[in-house]
């Protein structure tokens, strides 16, 4: 079996952040979803928990930070395409994101744009060739 990643993230309006992440492409998976949880599925290895306070306080003691204010991780899905980037971030700004509170990445062989959700939690969505990439690193690490 692959391992799965759960990214669990804190939110102030539960409904609000089901909304945004259906809009950017995940789906609720209502088995592990109730009225302070739900899971958001955006493949079959990735997928968001959105808590709200009181369920998030159920696993930890430590304050909750305002991801408006602070970042504490960027979480970040590849896309099939550049296109496939910009068609992500475009989806999350027309659910009320705010889009690229990061800068844009554009090394020819990667490109990279964000976003951020309704609670400030960032989220990266690149492209990548591959090989081009690996190209471009063992250029550089002969030049070195």
């Amino acid at each position: 079996m692959a391992k799965l990643i759960f990214v669990n993230l804190p939110v102030t309006d539960l409904k609000r952040s089901v909304a945004f992440y259906e809009a950017v492409g995940a789906t609720r998976n209502p088995q592990f979803s109730d009225d302070t949880a739900a899971c958001m599925v955006f493949s079959e290895t990735i997928h968001a928990m959105l808590l709200t306070h009181d369920k998030w306080r159920q696993f930890t003691t430590k304050p909750i930070p305002d991801a408006h204010v602070t970042a504490q991780v960027l979480i970040c899905l590849s896309e099939d395409t550049r296109d496939g980037v910009d068609a992500t971030v475009g989806k999350a700004g027309s659910a009320g994101g705010r889009l690229d509170p990061t800068p844009t990445q554009d090394f020819g062989f990667m490109y990279g744009r964000s976003f951020e959700d309704p609670d400030g939690h960032i989220w990266e969505v690149m492209w990548m060739d591959v090989e081009a990439a690996k190209t471009a690193m063992c250029g550089d690490q002969q030049a070195a």
